[in-house]
């Protein structure tokens, strides 16, 4: 098939890693020609531009600045973005014939640029779900279910789904809020299809050839965030977490990432100076899986307002390193429950600070636990998080295109 997908990620490469560069992979490896939309954000101050690799294209489409700005930029970005790669697509693919088309949210804005090519080259299409939007923003208080906005764009979330053949969702909650909430929606076009991705390769001895981060304490139990640093993580408790632990002389924080909020990060740390933890703004990739690889137990925070059943895909590479994981999450997410029922993780909600310390002291003191708890979590990746499940499920719906 040739497959064209629409993302706002930022892919420069399919061999790069992430939730949507392994499944382009896979595609590619597997025979089929890929084809990718991405943004090149006006603040690399670069021109739309094709890149050419084995079997597969990128397309990397001038827009404004979507992904870590202020409010007003992201939301004229989301507005107009499908005009930008709408005219990309005309200018550089008018006369192919596409197969499948997929795409994630964010954005939810795509719809009469999916409805154009699909209507063109008779293109199956599959909705992966990462976002449900605009309730996120609803329940950050970035605008009311009164206003215009939210209007709009809920009349751009339901058209979205209506042009969608399928529908992954992350999870059951997941696809249980989105079948509730959208009366008028098909249950047989909806279905479960996780984050996933390809697995590194995991042994004792390549943990410990991985294990050579210097300015991490060696005589400490290392708990480690990666990922965005913004209003839907809730950083606010993370940073209660640090300020209580410093009791806790076996505990050590690093925190890897950036965001709409990584400034209030930095400058409380500059402020606080707390000697139990570190501030990382940017890691490469690679770099960043080896600083994995030298810690014990892996974070995941979500707001507490949040509403819809969040599910971070940051658990996976957490996972892929036998870490442990602790959860401050929202009451409405599955990705806590799942974490306790398979016993890789521990989970309260976001904001239950004593309960949270008590999971922080358990697991600094049971290197026993820690060990059973990382074993568990590879055992699910393996099983359910691997790409060839999200490949496999997709490909069952159009293996007749």
């Amino acid at each position: 098939m040739k497959v064209l997908f629409l993302t706002l990620a930022n892919i420069n490469s399919i061999e790069e890693r992430s939730i949507y560069s392994d499944l382009l992979r896979k595609f590619r490896d597997e025979g089929h020609e890929v084809v990718t939309l991405s943004p090149q954000e006006r603040k690399f101050k670069k021109n739309t531009s094709l890149i050419r690799e084995n079997g597969s294209r990128i397309l990397k489409v001038w827009t404004t600045n979507i992904q870590k700005t202020n409010i007003l930029e992201k939301f004229i970005s989301t507005l107009i973005i499908e005009f930008l790669f709408m005219g990309a697509i005309d200018k550089y693919f008018y006369n192919e014939k596409f197969d499948l088309i997929l795409y994630s949210t964010p954005p939810i804005t795509l719809t009469r640029l999916i409805s154009k090519i699909k209507t063109r080259t008779s293109a199956k299409t599959y909705l992966l779900l990462k976002d449900i939007f605009p309730q996120n923003a609803v329940d950050l208080n970035m605008f009311s279910r009164n206003s215009l906005l939210y209007k709009y764009f809920r009349n751009k979330e339901k058209s979205l789904y209506e042009i969608s053949d399928h529908i992954g969702c992350m999870s059951e909650y997941n696809k249980k809020y989105v079948l509730a909430n959208n009366p008028g929606l098909s249950d047989s076009k909806v279905e479960v299809n996780p984050n996933s991705i390809f697995l590194l390769p995991y042994s004792d001895e390549f943990k410990s050839k991985l294990n050579c981060v210097d300015f991490l304490p060696k005589d400490k139990i290392i708990f480690a965030y990666g990922g965005n640093l913004g209003k839907p993580q809730g950083v606010d408790f993370l940073l209660d977490i640090i300020r209580v632990s410093k009791a806790n002389t076996k505990a050590f924080f690093v925190i890897i990432g950036s965001g709409t909020e990584s400034h209030r990060i930095y400058s409380w740390f500059k402020k606080n100076k707390p000697e139990n933890a570190l501030f990382i703004e940017h890691l490469p990739q690679v770099e960043y899986n080896s600083l994995l690889g030298s810690c014990d137990v892996g974070l995941v925070f979500l707001n507490p307002a949040f509403t819809i059943p969040n599910y971070p895909s940051r658990i996976l590479d957490y996972m892929n390193n036998k870490m442990p994981i602790l959860f401050g999450v929202d009451k409405n997410t599955d990705v806590g429950i799942e974490a306790e029922q398979g016993n890789y993780g521990l989970s309260c909600e976001n904001g239950d600070l004593t309960t949270f310390i008590n999971f922080i002291n358990c697991l600094s003191n049971d290197k026993e636990l820690r060990i059973r708890m990382g074993n568990n979590g590879y055992k699910r990746l393996t099983k359910d998080f691997n790409i060839d499940n999200t490949f496999n499920l997709i490909l069952n719906h159009f293996s007749k295109v």
